[in-house]
């Protein structure tokens, strides 16, 4: 719309043109919310099958790697078939083994559940850290607890620059993840995968803390690496 004020000519660029050349000219992404919890969504909530984060009872992951010494380590995650109700939704039980150098430091039993639409969503864990003394089950926190919400881990439709929350236990657990790409090619001792999902993960608890995990279609977590302040890093080596 152009209009004629004392001789000069003034521009009125609609809001909604502004907001389409800032997008375009800036590169700026609107961040998609975490859907609100509701367990009217959950019909089907032990069926995790989604692409890139399919939990089948029974199975086994190994992952080697270093801690955040740099000492060596080895973690397994076991799908169980046991279950936990939270919040009025059937969760899956996978267990999280980690040993440093051979002796076992930290055993947790995460909670998952998919949602209609294919979200794999993350309602707590329960963790016990052997080298922590004074509070082993710092960082165990359960959605609905003490005002915690759960967060989704993996979504339906993952897409470049979407941000997400992962979990939230205020001052115990606030992760986020920003998917930065869908097509990284990945080697680990596993195998080699293209199509990759590339995350990066970061929590206002740990601000120099991020790192990035790969996900491959059929397969699942490939490999996590922390970028900044630690030198921790797993990668997958064997599925059973």
């Amino acid at each position: 719309m152009i209009t004629e004020f004392k001789n000069a000519l003034v521009v009125v660029i609609p809001l909604t043109f502004l907001a389409v050349m800032l997008v375009s000219f800036t590169g700026f992404r609107v961040q998609a919310q975490t859907p609100a919890f509701d367990k009217s969504n959950f019909h089907d909530p032990l069926k995790i099958d989604n692409k890139y984060y399919p939990l089948k009872p029974g199975a086994i992951m190994i992952y080697n790697g270093t801690d955040e010494e740099g000492k060596s380590m080895r973690d397994a995650v076991t799908v169980t078939n046991d279950t936990k109700e939270i919040q009025g939704v059937t969760t899956l039980v996978v267990n999280d083994t980690v040993g440093v150098e051979g002796k076992l430091t930290e055993t947790t039993n995460d909670w998952y559940a998919q949602d209609d639409k294919g979200n794999v969503w993350y309602l707590g864990e329960d963790t016990t850290d052997f080298t922590n003394k004074k509070n082993p089950k710092e960082g165990s926190w359960e959605s609905g607890v003490n005002g915690a919400r759960g967060g989704i881990l993996m979504l339906a439709e993952p897409k470049v620059g979407i941000t997400y929350d992962q979990e939230f236990a205020k001052d115990v657990a606030e992760d986020k993840a920003t998917v930065l790409n869908l097509n990284e090619n990945l080697s680990v001792p596993y195998g080699s995968f293209s199509n990759v999902i590339k995350t990066k993960e970061f929590s206002a608890l740990e601000p120099d803390v991020v790192e990035n995990k790969y996900y491959a279609a059929n397969v699942g977590d490939l490999k996590e690496k922390i970028l900044k302040g630690s030198k921790e890093g797993i990668e997958l080596v064997e599925i059973k």
